[in-house]
Order: C-alpha cells, then structure tokens, then sequence
C-alpha cells in the first residue's frame, strides 16, 4: 500500500480520537501500520481485530467511527488498486516517444553531433524514417528556404521548423499530433506548416518544376520516351488525380462541387511527368469534381501551349506532317496538335491505331507511377488535414519535395495505389475545331508510321 495512504488514514483517526477516544485502539493500529509501508490493508485490519471485539469498534457510542472506519476502507482499496511506481532508474520502452525526444535541444544534438557518427545508408535511411528524405537533401531544402524563414521572425531555428513540417507530410500527421510531440500550440504548427509550403510552392517552384523547354534537355526527354514507346517527339504525359480532403465534422460546409467521382470531397491535382517520373508541370486549381478536361482547359499550361507561349523547336517530319513536341493523356483529355489521346478506349481501332493506342498508354504509365509515387511518399496527400484555403499549397509543396527526391535518386518507395479510372470523352470546343482536326491528322500520321516501321522489323 502507498504509504502517503497509510498517513492520511492515521491522521484522519487520530484526528477522531480527540472526539471519541472509543476509537484509540484502532489509531494505534494503523499509526503502527505506517511505519512499515509493505503492510497490506487487510493485515492491518485483521492486527486491529485481535487485539479488541469487532463489535466494541463498529458499534460504540458514536456513528463516527462507523463512518471513519469505512472511509479508511475505500481509501484503502483505492491504495491497493493503483499500479506501483515505476523506479526511477527503469527506462521507457524504445518505441514510446516523448516530446523531448522532438526538442530543439534533442534535433540540435542529433542532426549535429549524432548524425555525422552513422555511416551514411544508416544516417539517411534514419532521415527519412523521420522526415521523408534523406539528411543531404534535407539540408538542401533547409538551406534555400532558411533566409526566407529568418526574414519571417519566428521563434524556431530554420532546421527544426522545416523537420516539423516534413515529419507532417511525410507521415500525415495532423497538427494537434504534431502540437503534441514537438510542445507547441496547434495554431502555431498550421502556422509553420503553412509558411513552410507556401515557400516551397512559390519559392523552390521554378527551380524544381520547368518545361523541358532547353535543347539538351528536351531531346534526353524525348529520345528516353522514344525508346520505351517507339513513339518520336513525346515530351510528356498528363494525369490528374483527386487529393482528398480530411473529413471533419463540419465538412458539409464543403461545396458540393469538391466531392470528386469516387464520393469524396477532394482538391484536383494535375501534373505532366517526363520519363524520370519528375514532373514538369503542377496546376492545382479546381475542386474535385471538375472534369480532366475542364480542369487542363483552365490551366495556366493549356494557355501557353494554345498561344505558342512554349517554343519547341524541335520539329520531325512524319509522312508529309511537322510534328511538334507533345505530351500524351488518356480518353479523358481532348485531343490536339499537342495533346495525344487515344483513338479507341476499347481497341476497337484498325491495327495500326491499337498499335498505336498501346504504345501511347505505355507512354503514359510513367506519369501514373508518379503520382503513386507522390502519394506514397507524402502520406498527408493520402487524407490531407489543412485547411482548404491551403490545400493546393500543401499538394504543390509535396510535388516540389517530389522532384527534389527524383533529381536525387531517393529510394523509391511503395505507389499508391490509385483506383481505376473511367470517364467520358470530352466534347470538341467550338474554339478547338480547327486544334482537333490538326491534331487527329497527326496522330493518325504517327499510327500508320508506327504500324509500318515496326512490322517491317
């Protein structure tokens, strides 16, 4: 029994005593019980009744006793029912981590003593169990977003603030859980998390995300997709993907228009991947239930493809037709000059075209491993848990943080996996008649030099 228990109960008695000295013999009794806490409460009760009659102590002439000796009862089962203490010395297990584990004091320890003492597949292997990235790459974030940071006068050293933000996004953790761990408010966690993405949607944004616009890197991109697909001039492949929106209580203030076809309110991301699953272009700028050819239609790319804003100059000549860079989509996207789609969803096609619809879906096969990979690397995308005036922020960041781990050959890890998707064929815009037309005489071009090229093999 704890023994605190045992002086509260003597102290209550002899506190009685002075009113019913009926009663002295049992004070005495648990007075004794105190100086040796291993007694139990049931030795010092039975010690108590050898020592006078049960009934001289339950009946005497007052109802105090009574009373007294069934409050000493309860207080003693309380006592007997509460776990022991643990010792001072005793460690907690490995896997329970305490908020002091996520100090400065323990960062700052870890990420500049500790960490230069692993080898360094242990030191990063490590990193990105904490932070989704490994510790070289982690110090390139730190270090082009650490003067924007300081000018921002918070309270945290840049480092911290930029782990606490990816530990958020690399596990989906919700800023309440992050509050917790790292001892601060959960106002001021959304606060970093939101200065935190908002710099790396704007600031890293154009260094990471760019059109292969450049000659030497626009004919890498094109030769790699020439040799997966047989396919010459592809640049790209388009996909969109809804990212869902956490549920809350009062997600019925949503907008109807964010549920996306799979039931679900959601943010759509759209983005075009070259062959190293790295995208080149990012638009998240529609809610969930947009259609993929309204949301491409509204895009800022879509403007600048449509105006000649982009110039590729690398033209090839495919049976009388110039044929400029393009990216590939599925039967969702409407077709033009710069656009490929499919002829058929159901290879209901000629030979040549069935060719040439396989090729053109193996082509884009490499801009749906990238977004498993986005998902699968940055869980918060998987149930995203910020508000959803930043939401595209937070999307956009994780496709910066993307990049940067594509560029730096990060380890890839399990794709999300996204469900089946299905939708019609987009209408042909009075705007677009002349694009579409243009555009179906280009690809039927490349499907009848496809079919010949490769059955003459």
């Amino acid at each position: 029994m704890d023994q605190s228990f045992l002086v509260m109960l003597s102290n209550l008695l002899h506190l009685h005593n002075s009113l019913d000295p009926t009663t002295s013999l049992l004070s005495d009794t648990l007075s004794s019980a105190t100086t040796t806490a291993s007694a139990t409460a049931s030795s010092a009760a039975a010690s108590s009744s050898s020592a006078t009659s049960p009934t001289s102590l339950l009946y005497s002439s007052s109802i105090a006793p009574l009373l007294f000796f069934t409050i000493a009862s309860v207080l003693s089962y309380i006592a007997s029912s509460r776990p022991a203490p643990s010792s001072p010395t005793s460690t907690p297990p490995a896997s329970s981590a305490t908020a002091s584990d996520y100090s400065v004091s323990a960062f700052r320890a870890l990420s500049t003593e500790h960490i230069w003492s692993l080898d360094a597949p242990l030191r990063d292997a490590h990193w990105r169990s904490l932070y989704g990235l490994s510790y070289p790459v982690f110090t390139t974030v730190v270090d082009k977003l650490k003067a924007h940071i300081a000018s921002s006068n918070l309270s945290l050293p840049s480092d911290y603030a930029v782990a606490m933000v990816l530990s958020r996004l690399a596990h989906g953790l919700s800023a309440k859980t992050v509050a917790t761990r790292y001892s601060l408010e959960p106002y001021l966690v959304s606060k970093i998390t939101n200065m935190v993405t908002r710099l790396l949607a704007t600031k890293l944004y154009p260094e990471f995300i760019k059109i292969p616009v450049g000659r030497r890197r626009l004919a890498d991109t094109t030769q790699a997709f020439e040799e997966l697909t047989s396919l010459p001039n592809m640049c790209g492949a388009i996909d969109t993907s809804p990212v869902k929106l956490h549920s809350l209580p009062n997600d019925q203030k949503i907008p109807a228009s964010y549920r996306c076809r799979y039931g679900y309110p959601s943010v759509l991301l759209q983005v075009v991947a070259d062959h190293k699953k790295i995208f080149w272009d990012v638009c998240v700028k529609a809610p969930g239930g947009t259609d993929d050819a309204t949301h491409f239609r509204d895009s800022y790319l879509y403007n600048r493809l449509t105006s000649g804003d982009v110039v590729w100059d690398k033209f090839i000549n495919v049976r009388g037709h110039h044929v400029r860079p393009y990216i590939v989509g599925d039967w969702c996207y409407p077709l033009l000059p710069f656009l490929f789609t499919p002829f058929s969803p159901n290879g209901m096609g000629t030979p040549a075209q069935n060719l040439f619809d396989g090729m053109l879906m193996k082509g884009r096969s490499v801009v749906a491993e990238a977004i498993g990979l986005l998902k699968g690397r940055w869980k918060i995308l998987q149930d995203l848990n910020v508000g959803l005036s930043h939401a595209p922020q937070t999307v956009v960041a994780c496709c910066v943080l993307h990049n940067l781990c594509q560029i730096a050959r990060e380890p890839e890890p399990e794709l999300w996996k996204e469900p089946d998707e299905t939708g019609p064929q987009p209408r042909v815009l009075d705007s677009e008649k002349a694009l579409y037309f243009f555009g179906e005489s280009l690809r039927q071009a490349l499907a009848d030099d496809l079919h010949q090229r490769l059955s003459s093999r």
